[in-house]
This record gives C-alpha cells, structure tokens and sequence, in this order.
C-alpha cells in the first residue's frame, strides 16, 4: 500500500538548511494497522504529511497503492489524495456551524459525486461510528469522543484504502480513547490499511506493527524487540512531563 525508499526531505531558507527526513525507509503492506511513534521533533508530522500527499519530499522515492507519485503535479496529487486516502486529525477540524450530515458531506463535494450517492454514504458512515441518530446535531452539542468519531465518519466517507491518523487520541480522556482505538481496529478488520502516530506507548502496542522515528529515521521495533522497551520509556516519560 505505502512505500518509500530513502526518503529525505530538507527545508531550506537563506540561512538554514534543516533535514526533517533523513532516508527514511517505511513499508505498509494492504491492509496493516501501523503505529508510528517518536519524540516531538522527530519527523513524524513531515512523514505523515508526505504519506498523505499533501507535501512532497526532497529525495528517494515513494510509491502508494503502486503508482509513483514522485513528480506528480499538484492536480494529480490531489485526486490521487482524494481517491485513496482519508485523514484524520487530533483536532477533530469539524466545522462548527455546519452539522454532522454536511461536516462528512463536505469533502465529498469535491468528488463530483450525486446527492443521493453522498446521502447513503454520509449516513452509512455515521452509522459506522454509532451517530446515526444524531446527524443534524452540530459538534458543540456533541462530547469529545463523538467529535472524533464524526472525524473518522468523514474519513470513511470516502472509502479510502489508506487511513491516516494524527494522534487521533491527544484531546480525550482515556476512557474515550479506548473507544475510538477500539472503532479504528474494527474498521482495520474490514480492510482498511491504517497508519497511527501517537505518543501513547499503550495504543501503539495495539497495532499490528510499531515503526518508531528519531532524527527522521525509521525504525520498525518488530524486529528491534530491545528499541521497544527504550520507545515505550521514553513516551511514559515524555507525557509525565507534559
């Protein structure tokens, strides 16, 4: 489904050059549940940006669902980002003064698709996540947890076959987000290949595979048993601190 191959990516300026991705080398086959994890600063957010079509990359090479997306223009990008991937993110980014029928409506405006095709899915999707009868509330009237799931509502939508969250926990208690981890692992048994960053050791070690970033390097802790531990330490502490 996803990969890449020594990719770099280096942000320049007049003065500073810096290297948020240094070779970078990261395989998700069809239908894997992925967490990724690391320190602040690690690279993360640029790999998932990158992973999601919505930066290009400096160096290496990255190939998703089989097409090469190396040198693809910005229109390509964006209707090979719609068509495959769905997104969702730690600050749920629902519109406020819209309801939860238009919120998952929204992207798949874009689509060009009938109104009685984005019917069926919008309501099929709240349904997925249990908010079937409560599609013309609006997200103030709803709790953080049901925010989310409006979010991943309109990542599924969609029928993406690549699902990217962004600490898609980080704002809910843990209660909550036992629930929405439990929601992405039955949507995960249904096909949908899953790529998770996150800080939380706990969650990561749901997932089928843990790949951790440091110094925007991948490593895949499956076959470094010993990194586990050092990863999951470093994350306790990191949110005792916090």
């Amino acid at each position: 489904m996803l990969d890449m191959r020594q990719v770099t990516k280096v942000y320049r300026t007049a003065m500073v050059e810096t290297h948020a991705l240094r070779a970078l080398d990261l395989h998700v086959k069809e239908g894997e549940f992925v967490a990724v994890t690391g320190p602040s600063g690690s690279g993360k957010t640029t790999f998932l940006n990158i992973a999601g079509l919505l930066e290009d990359f400096t160096g290496g090479e990255f190939t998703l669902d089989g097409e090469n997306v190396k040198g693809l223009s910005d229109d390509a990008r964006s209707r090979l980002r719609n068509q495959k991937i769905g997104f969702i993110f730690q600050g749920f980014n629902l519109i406020p003064d819209l309801n939860l029928f238009d919120n998952v409506d929204v992207p798949l405006r874009y689509r060009g698709m009938s109104a009685k095709d984005r019917k069926l899915r919008i309501e099929d999707s709240l349904g997925l996540v249990g908010l079937g009868s409560r599609m013309k509330h609006f997200p103030a009237e709803l709790s953080g947890g049901q925010q989310q799931r409006v979010a991943i509502a309109r990542a599924l939508a969609g029928s993406p076959r690549l699902l990217l969250a962004d600490e898609p926990t980080g704002n809910l208690d843990s209660q909550m987000a036992r629930g929405v981890l439990e929601l992405l692992e039955d949507i995960n048994s249904q096909g949908t290949t899953i790529i998770m960053v996150t800080h939380d050791p706990e969650l990561a070690a749901r997932a089928q595979r843990n790949v951790h970033i440091v110094d925007g390097m991948a490593t895949d802790l499956s076959v470094e048993p010993a990194l586990i531990r050092a990863a999951q330490a470093a994350g306790a502490s990191a949110s005792t601190s916090v």
